[in-house]
């Protein structure tokens, strides 16, 4: 059973929580700053603590077969209260406090990551991200960016696999060269075809997958790339004040999208080594993998929710770069005066050149 993790301050006793723009963590009472690596001796807490008696959520005649399993309870350190959540729950807060807690039993064993990439920016720059996101789009409704508003923001580690592997490939081509001239009397084309064939290895470092079925993998590949160099050695300090989930989709099952990923990447880089041809086209391609390997980190994600008109959309912002993703709603009105404009301008120049040529 997970049993919580609560950072204290050394001082005055009051809850801390990791600083993204400090980059240490800090007591919100006291003001006092602490490196992570000062704190490291909490992450023994992982292998030797014994996990205390928790009580489970037990109203199985109001819930759903199999849905209760999915629900843990907690009793908060500091004031009694009781927190409810999910079982793949890392990290989150106390409701009654605020105090930010660790599930360390999520984080312990097989389940440890190996890194993590520290949150480097605040709320305020996620929501400065929004904002930034909104300005200049032509066809966003005006009304949106007055009537829209943010029902939650919130700071969550991401699980990702970080697959590595050495691919070789074997990939032929189909390649055509076109010549054309012509003389007093005839148009000519020549077209050459070719067979191309390239063989070669290459290598991939921390392809990312990520590893919550909560988590939407389009919009967690936009947020890409994010720099490893800044990754650390996973302390669960740096999930203090904020939300983390554990992976509920295992290396195994993520094999699928980082062989995609792989693959994919594999044949745009050697296609990119044909030159000079009028086309090319793949005709077969083989990809083996050798010394395939995974590791787990997480990764910092700022999600924003809002609402207009009764519809939600989701936001997301990479909380190492400020890469900000999302949809938007779309004008039409202004996207069909701006269509009709773009064919009026284009049928007003093709009549301009028709009457040109035949002056």
């Amino acid at each position: 059973m997970a049993t919580l993790l609560e950072y204290k301050c050394p001082c005055c006793g009051g809850a801390i929580s990791f600083e993204s723009s400090l980059q240490k963590l800090k007591c919100p009472y006291c003001d006092t700053e602490f490196e992570p690596e000062a704190l490291r001796a909490h992450d023994e807490v992982l292998n030797t603590q014994q996990p205390d008696e928790m009580a489970w959520t037990t109203t199985a005649a109001s819930w759903e077969e199999g849905e209760e399993e999915q629900l843990c309870s907690y009793v908060c350190n500091s004031c009694g209260g009781e927190i409810i959540a999910e079982e793949t729950t890392a990290a989150t807060s106390c409701p009654y406090c605020g105090n930010p807690v660790v599930m360390t039993g999520r984080l312990s064993g097989a389940l440890r990551p190996d890194y993590v990439i520290p949150f480097k920016l605040d709320k305020e720059a996620a929501k400065e991200g929004l904002r930034k996101h909104l300005k200049g789009k032509r066809l966003l409704p005006k009304v949106f960016k007055d009537e829209n508003h943010i029902d939650e923001i919130k700071g969550l580690y991401v699980p990702f696999w970080l697959f590595e592997a050495d691919a070789r490939a074997d990939i032929h081509y189909r390649a055509t060269k076109v010549r054309m001239w012509s003389d007093s009397n005839f148009n000519y084309t020549k077209t050459s075809h070719f067979s191309v064939h390239r063989a070669g290895e290459i290598g991939f470092e921390r392809v990312p997958v990520d590893g919550s079925r909560k988590m939407d993998d389009a919009l967690m590949e936009s947020l890409e790339p994010y720099d490893h160099r800044e990754a650390v050695d996973f302390q669960t300090a740096y999930l203090a004040g904020y939300l983390a989930d554990k992976y509920d989709v295992d290396a195994e099952k993520s094999e699928e999208r980082a062989n995609q990923r792989i693959k994919c990447s594999t044949e745009e880089a050697f296609a990119a080594t044909v030159h000079g041809y009028s086309s090319v086209v793949p005709e077969k391609s083989a990809v083996q993998l050798q010394n395939g390997r995974a590791k787990y980190a997480l990764y910092p994600v700022w999600l924003l929710n809002t609402t207009w008109k009764d519809r939600q959309y989701t936001f997301a912002m990479n909380g190492q770069t400020g890469k900000f993703v999302g949809d938007l709603p779309l004008n039409w009105k202004a996207w069909w005066g701006w269509f009709l404009g773009i064919t009026a301008g284009v049928s007003a120049l093709a009549f301009i050149a028709i009457r040109l040529f035949l002056m």
